[in-house]
């Protein structure tokens, strides 16, 4: 029986158009500069945000943890959320990176305002680590995939402007939160000063990532990107890979999301869900209620050949993507709908 793997959207696989595009791409040595399908996406991904210049890195952590240490020094400060991935998922790297401590705001499903933002803001005092940096993730993962509205992130960045602060953007699923929103990628571009976009989610790349910024930025990043390994070679048949997600999968995200919804609408139905945070994309998280063994739901589940990630206390994520169907849908439903509790 098929796996419906509902874990996370990085389990995705490439299709096989996708492997054929990477099997043809045009390689050469990216650390040299000189691989053409790299530069493609680089400036592809650039042009789309109205960015100067990206970078293609291995990992979406790793872009992440480079624009920290380009923005930041040590001993600075890095306002964030208190669940974001910078902070939450990433090895405790902005201080073993970048030697800055982590300030943090209990959110709204993993967003941050500027109210928030304002009073801890630290003054010029000797006492105090210079605040640095405002980092912000759209969507939220731990927030159920929630999404900040523009007007949301203007005010956000009036603030950093007015305090001199750097804003950096964790774009993990950041196409999922344009597609939901309906917004221009280019307006992202004018708010931020550094822009992480991985591929490797729901556009269905096998692996990378792409840091875009102003040139001098990316310049200090690439030399960041080499100091932390990960400069690559013949790197251009993943750029490949990213290049066909970004021209073909980017539109086909709203399917995923109206499979999220529909996951929703059942759970709210069941007596043994306590409580699930707002769907906007692609990502459901829900609560069980006490009586439920966490542990035995999981279990049920994978009898019926469905993988879902334990989240937290009491806690379940289910993540939709390119290789979940309808029909895996229907039968997560029919499921769900089945399951028996004291």
């Amino acid at each position: 029986m098929k796996i419906i793997e509902l874990r996370s959207d990085t389990f995705t696989l490439p299709t096989s158009e996708m492997k054929e595009t990477m099997f043809q791409a045009p390689l050469g040595d990216d650390v040299f500069g000189e691989d053409p399908s790299v530069l493609e996406l680089e400036a592809y991904t650039a042009e789309m945000f109205g960015m100067d210049a990206a970078l293609f890195c291995p990992s979406g952590t790793m872009t992440n943890q480079i624009a920290i240490n380009v923005h930041t020094q040590p001993g600075d400060e890095v306002i964030c959320d208190a669940e974001s991935h910078i902070y939450y998922y990433e090895g405790g790297g902005i201080a073993r990176n970048s030697g800055c401590q982590p300030r943090l705001i209990q959110g709204k499903f993993g967003k941050i305002s500027p109210e928030q933002i304002l009073p801890i803001i630290n003054p010029d005092d000797v006492h105090r680590a210079r605040t640095r940096l405002v980092s912000l993730e759209n969507t939220s993962n731990r927030g159920g995939g929630s999404c900040y509205d523009m007007v949301e992130i203007e005010h956000i960045n009036r603030v950093c402007h007015q305090f001199g602060l750097k804003l950096h953007l964790d774009g993990a699923r950041l196409m999922n939160a344009i597609v939901a929103k309906n917004q221009d990628p280019k307006n992202y571009g004018q708010l931020f000063d550094s822009i992480s976009l991985c591929l490797s989610k729901g556009l269905g790349a096998p692996v990378g990532s792409v840091l875009m910024g102003n040139r001098e930025f990316i310049k200090e990043a690439r030399r960041v990107r080499k100091v932390m390994g990960g400069g690559m070679r013949q790197a251009g048949m993943l750029a490949a890979a990213g290049l066909y997600a970004l021209r073909n999968h980017v539109h086909r995200l709203e399917e995923d999301h109206i499979k999220a919804k529909l996951l929703e609408s059942i759970l709210e139905e069941q007596a043994w869900v306590e409580d699930i945070l707002p769907v906007e994309t692609n990502i459901v998280v829900f609560k069980l209620i006490e009586s439920v063994s966490l542990q035995q739901f999981i279990a049920y589940l994978k009898e019926h050949s469905i993988h879902a990630a334990i989240f937290g206390p009491q806690q379940i994520r289910m993540v939709t993507h390119l290789n979940i169907t309808d029909e895996d849908i229907q039968t997560c439903i029919q499921v769900l709908e089945g399951f028996q509790y004291p």
